[in-house]
């Protein structure tokens, strides 16, 4: 019983020990599910996957969603992939920036964009939801418009009224060819984010 007391308020306490400004949370949107992984709108679980590869770390399942944790030069990146499926994405999000005390400002929440063409990388400090499901919940959730969001472009090459059913199919061929050259300059983006600050990094990585 007193284990299992102890467990249950030691939840509450953060994972990462630094003090608030050397923490960030990176969040990939994206859907759960084998079927939903290679999935253009899967685009942020796909980064963060890359990301654990090249940082070696894992993602572990926690409360909302997996997460996984890397360091670099004294800071502390919490990576999140929430279990909650986009239209839900504000719940995990908000969940874990407050659990672990991230500012605001150190929040980057990557996401699928139609309106970039494939590949093409843009960050924003605010903005509209663009009609993005996940980023409709996010702004819900926390009220503002006011975050920082990573846009990876994937492209409009679909009919009237097939939207849905674009982002939700997988990569072509040729998209697969160059995807994981895409996926290492996203991956050099969210370092020079944590490093160099959101200012720096979108002078250097928007429009490439």
């Amino acid at each position: 019983m007193f284990s299992f007391l102890k467990s249950l308020f030691s939840s509450n306490k953060p994972v990462l020990e630094e003090e608030p400004m050397k923490k960030f949370l990176v969040v990939g949107l994206g859907n759960i599910g084998e079927k939903y992984a290679e999935t253009r709108h899967n685009i942020g679980f796909k980064i963060l996957d890359h990301l654990s590869f090249s940082e070696e770390f894992t993602f572990e399942t926690k409360k909302l969603g997996d997460i996984g944790i890397f360091k670099i030069k004294g800071r502390s990146v919490l990576c999140l992939k929430p279990s909650t499926y986009m239209n839900l994405s504000g719940k995990a999000l908000k969940y874990w920036l407050e659990k672990e005390k991230i500012p605001q400002e150190n929040l980057l929440v990557i996401t699928d964009d139609i309106n970039l063409s494939f590949g093409m990388l843009r960050l924003k400090t605010k903005g509209s939801d663009g009609g993005h499901n996940g980023l409709k919940d996010i702004q819900h959730t926390m009220q503002t418009t006011n975050y920082n969001r990573f846009r990876f472009g994937v492209g409009s090459d679909f009919a009237k009224g097939r939207q849905v059913d674009y982002v939700l199919g997988q990569w072509n061929d040729a998209e697969k060819e160059q995807l994981d050259e895409r996926l290492e300059k996203s991956c050099e983006a969210i370092r020079s984010f944590v490093l160099a600050g959101v200012k720096n990094t979108m002078n250097e990585f928007n429009g490439s």
